[in-house]
């Protein structure tokens, strides 16, 4: 049974539900508080254990999740979400003390849509927290355009992805990534107009946020991603997509 702390749940209207796995008290009432002056509802778990168990029983919008928690850390965590079909997709910002380049990139690299480093800014938070749930579209409905080339189908509506028939598992940020390089197919795209476009002009972060997750969808999708069939690298300018 979750304490009175884990059932910080804001009630009223229809609003985003954010879950944040935290275990420091007063690093998530200070998270809480402002989430909840922006109109979100508010979910919380100190226990690293209980956190998919959340996941899959309340369905938030979004997590917040701190890498050094009790009895499981946030990297399984994040792991475990995307290998959960039902929760696959929930966006995630990793929060955390720890800044070192390889973290930020085993993060990425794991599934996560964002990261923060403590100390934070509450601001720079809540704007990524609304780029993040702007961009994510909880419709199952296929009603628009199927865009095909070769051996792989975009389901626009539906944030769906296929190869041979087969869905790739794609987390969102990989999904509108490949999406906006499909639709712009021949023309290469620079890192700085795709880290505006897919992670908004109010997100702060790196390039190196595109190249992990380009790194990540030609796993997914090429058949030998040192040999990419479908995105091109430009040396020091971005990506394209063959024509």
């Amino acid at each position: 049974m979750l304490s009175e702390f884990n059932k910080s749940i804001l009630t009223g209207g229809k609003m985003d539900k954010i879950l944040v796995v935290e275990d420091e008290r007063n690093i998530f009432e200070l998270i809480k508080f402002n989430l909840e002056n922006n109109g979100y509802e508010v979910i919380g778990v100190d226990d690293g254990e209980l956190a998919i168990g959340t996941i899959l029983s309340q369905r938030p919008n979004l997590v917040i999740l701190d890498l050094m928690l009790p009895n499981k850390d946030g990297m399984s965590i994040c792991r475990e979400v995307r290998e959960t079909a039902e929760i696959k997709k929930t966006p995630i910002i990793i929060l955390t003390a720890k800044e070192t380049e390889f973290d930020k990139v085993l993060g990425l690299e794991l599934g996560a849509d964002d990261y923060m480093t403590k100390p934070f800014s509450v601001k720079e938070l809540i704007a990524r927290v609304k780029a993040l749930l702007r961009r994510s579209v909880n419709s199952e409905e296929e009603t628009s355009t199927i865009i095909k080339f070769d051996d792989i189908e975009l389901h626009q509506d539906a944030f769906r992805a296929y190869k041979d028939g087969k869905q790739i598992a794609l987390t969102l940020k990989e999904y509108e990534l490949l999406l906006l390089l499909a639709k712009n197919r021949g023309k290469v795209l620079n890192r700085n107009f795709l880290l505006d476009t897919i992670w908004g002009y109010d997100y702060i972060g790196e390039t190196r946020t595109v190249d992990v997750h380009i790194r990540h969808i030609r796993q997914k999708i090429e058949d030998d991603p040192s040999n990419p069939q479908y995105i091109e690298t430009v040396r020091g300018v971005g990506y394209r997509f063959k024509a």
